[in-house]
């Protein structure tokens, strides 16, 4: 079984649509990059199956970032994803950090901001408090507050695998409520090891197997970082040159770093003359 999935399943019965998203190789991949305390590891591993679940509910080819902000001694936890479910993560944290720490105690006052940037029309961004118990309620949150959907969200990650479901009345429907808490009532009694060690099939059938569901074929997630030496040199022309002068002189390269991946792209003299004369530079990456 790929550890490495998203699977939508809809009610035949009832007009809720569902998903299961397992994550270990790319949750992983995106732990590798930094010596994160295990409370983080598991924020992220939580932001990355939601960020997977929201990706799922897009209607268009585009990216998504799903961020956490706020005044504790986290001050960001982020997943950027796309349509083809490619994901990234970073986080940014300060001091130590205890390994039981909720919501609250990582973030401080803070709140969650959703972006939706479509390849082709125009940007939305949504945000939320961070003013429940857990990530799941507060995503339950904005959907209540952004699209009037009523959606009951699991989410679970434990530094190896992550985890999570989404249930959620379809659009037009919100007046079936009654079927939405029967399955709401069935969906809340997964555990976080079902969802670790079993497959979708299992799961759908441990908890509605008095339903008629429909389960589509699974998607693949993967870890992908979007850094490259041309987006680095991009950024760096953004600079006045005068400035990268200076620092060479100083220094002798320029050494552009991705938060993301901890890939480094090193530039000199000459890589930052043809980058300024449209000229290819030397692929040096560290």
């Amino acid at each position: 079984m790929s550890k490495d999935t998203l699977n939508r399943y809809l009610f035949d019965n009832a007009d809720v649509r569902g998903q299961i998203v397992q994550l270990e190789k790319s949750y992983q991949e995106i732990l590798a990059a930094h010596t994160y305390p295990a409370a983080i590891q598991g924020l992220l591993g939580e932001l990355m199956a939601a960020t997977s679940l929201l990706t799922a509910t897009l209607k268009f080819d585009g990216d998504i970032s799903v961020q956490v902000q706020g005044t504790g001694p986290v001050s960001l936890a982020v997943i950027n994803g796309n349509n083809l479910q490619q994901l990234r993560g970073v986080s940014r944290w300060d001091g130590d950090i205890p390994a039981d720490a909720d919501i609250a105690q990582l973030m401080g006052q803070g709140h969650m901001v959703i972006t939706l940037t479509p390849t082709n029309g125009e940007r939305y961004q949504g945000v939320v408090a961070l003013d429940k118990p857990t990530l799941a309620e507060c995503l339950e949150q904005y959907f209540a507050q952004s699209e009037q959907l009523p959606t009951a969200i699991r989410l679970f990650a434990n530094g190896k695998q992550a985890a999570g479901m989404l249930l959620q009345v379809l659009p037009g429907e919100s007046d079936h409520n009654a079927e939405f808490e029967h399955l709401e009532q069935l969906t809340s009694t997964i555990k976080a090891e079902e969802l670790f060690e079993l497959d979708a099939t299992e799961v759908l059938h441990r908890l509605y197997h008095q339903e008629e569901v429909r389960l589509f074929d699974p998607i693949d997630v993967t870890f992908s970082c979007t850094c490259s030496r041309e987006r680095s040199g991009q950024a760096l022309r953004t600079v006045a040159k005068a400035e990268l002068d200076s620092i060479l002189a100083e220094q002798g390269k320029i050494d552009m770093g991705c938060e993301y991946c901890n890939s480094n792209y090193s530039f000199d003299s000459i890589d930052v003359e043809a980058l300024f004369n449209n000229a290819p530079t030397s692929d040096t990456q560290q």
